[in-house]
């Protein structure tokens, strides 16, 4: 089982904004500045593991930890 994130993919439109898709649906547009840098960084880091901390899809390795938290046990 691996904790790298796949199945993203992204297209720059003429616009210059960047659509970002998860398994073929949308899951982010980057306009102005954000779509620049990430550009920039797609060059030089894992893309990814980029595009998924942009979208936000990504897991952070603590959801075993806070279901077991005292507050999040009734729910």
């Amino acid at each position: 089982m691996s904790n790298s994130p796949e199945g993203f993919g992204y297209s720059v439109r003429k616009d210059g904004s960047v659509s970002i898709t998860h398994h073929g649906r949308p899951a982010g547009t980057l306009r102005g500045q954000r779509a620049a840098d990430f550009l920039e960084d797609v060059e030089t880091a894992d893309d990814q593991e980029l595009m998924a901390r942009v979208t936000g899809n990504y897991k952070h390795g603590n959801e075993r930890t806070a279901r077991d938290h005292p507050r999040n046990r009734n729910r």
